[in-house]
């Protein structure tokens, strides 16, 4: 019952979050925006880890998992309903002030359920619940743009999006004023739903788990540490969270823009994201007939990690035309849908290594963790200056160190113990 409730908050996340690949290419036309400016959607989201995820460690303490995971249920509802005000005035500061409101409630959610799944378990085949999550996550993730795009897009916008540049001021206002106000109906029956999911995960059967309390064996190793930072495999591991979300964002949310600089339309380009998502899911589903029981967790990371490096390379480096599921591109398109098969086992691979033998400094432990979300507020825009200063292709180099780092901690920073 626990496993089957957890499956339904991260299909929740991965719907929420995963909308933002869509929003992106949206907003910068709705909204008239630079590839810096659009990418604030994620910015404005994902800050409000850094900010809340902390707090939410002490609110689940004080209040419980239940009553704490309802409020961040009414918060995300909140953020839904402010996008609805916002489409009234085409205003992209309310329309980001709703994601970060948003992003605040998953926050609080994130900080519960994760490590939830983690410890619900032998911590040795953490890493396959996590898939199994990781499978609702992206699934939902897989729908949501396609769901989104078809509610707000019509089969005529190509012709409406190429005849903006001949409009006049008037016209293309409110042009552009109809456009933006198609986010109204959906986002009020977000936010509806948001509500009611607070109110049904207060009265479910959800079980609390106890965090607080240390075996003597685990009290005897944790006697000296004062704070969390006493414990490097968590702090490194919270910079790799950071870096590996920032990584996975980037793929999923740029690669409708690098589509439409090969000149490939957005109405064709909306499917990639869920490409990309869909090879997450196929290194999920390996993941879950694999671990532990053909290889481990810890080798799993490694190879991922690995991976990665690789396919930010080829994206730079290779060339050549392909016609491959129907869409004529280069051939580096793909080695960014192929980025989501590396992304797939980073995150389950890391979550149970830096959660290893903190005890009662657990749920704020997982709290930095989700802290580390926030690489997705800083990657993308780091990326999309890059767009702008050079071209959005050599702007993937930014992905070279983050992979460096993220094989570093799976080969040797997950066993420090010691700051020394």
């Amino acid at each position: 019952m626990s496993m089957t409730f957890i499956a339904m908050l991260f299909f929740i996340f991965g719907f929420v979050t995963w909308v933002n690949s869509i929003l992106i290419p949206y907003f910068k036309i709705g909204c008239e925006l630079t590839h810096f400016q659009s990418y604030l959607v994620a910015f404005a989201f994902y800050i409000s880890y850094l900010l809340i995820s902390v707090p939410s460690s002490y609110l689940l303490k004080k209040t419980g998992f239940k009553k704490g995971m309802m409020i961040g249920f009414w918060i995300m509802s909140f953020g839904a309903f402010v996008f609805v005000l916002a489409a009234f005035s085409r205003t992209y500061g309310i329309f980001l002030a709703g994601l970060f409101s948003i992003g605040a409630g998953l926050a609080i959610l994130q900080t519960a359920a994760n490590p939830y799944i983690t410890i619900l378990g032998p911590s040795e085949s953490a890493a396959q619940r996590i898939s199994i999550m990781g499978i609702c996550n992206k699934g939902a993730g897989i729908l949501a743009p396609l769901l989104f795009a078809a509610v707000i897009f019509r089969p005529n916008d190509t012709e409406l999006f190429k005849q903006l540049s001949t409009m006049g001021i008037e016209e293309k206002n409110l042009a552009l004023d109809a456009l933006i106000r198609r986010v109204i109906v959906p986002y009020t029956v977000v936010g509806t739903v948001l509500l009611a999911l607070g109110f049904l995960v207060r009265f479910s059967p959800l079980p609390e788990i106890d965090t607080e309390h240390e075996t003597e064996e685990l009290a005897s190793i944790n006697s000296g540490k004062k704070s969390i930072f006493g414990f490097p495999h968590l702090i490194l591991g919270a910079i790799a969270i950071f870096l590996h979300v920032g990584t996975q964002v980037i793929a999923v949310d740029t690669i409708i823009n690098y589509a439409g600089s090969m000149g490939i339309k957005l109405l064709e380009a909306k499917v990639f994201p869920s490409y990309t998502l869909f090879a997450t899911i196929s290194g999920y589903i390996l993941g879950i007939i694999l671990i532990p029981k053909f290889i481990s967790q810890l080798n799993v990371l490694r190879i991922c990690t690995v991976l990665g490096l690789l396919f930010s390379l080829l994206i730079y480096f290779s060339h050549g035309h392909v016609k491959l599921l129907g869409h004529d591109s280069d051939i580096s398109l793909w080695f960014v849908v192929a980025l989501g098969f590396a992304n797939s086992m980073v995150w389950a691979g890391i979550w149970p290594l830096a959660l290893n033998e903190l005890g009662k400094f657990t749920k704020l432990g997982a709290s930095v963790m989700i802290m580390g979300l926030c690489g997705n507020a800083f990657l993308p825009l780091i990326y999309g200056y890059f767009a702008d200063a050079f071209n959005v292709r050599a702007a993937y180099l930014v992905l070279l160190p983050c992979y460096a780092y993220l094989i570093f901690y799976a080969m040797h920073g997950y066993r420090l113990r010691r700051w020394a």
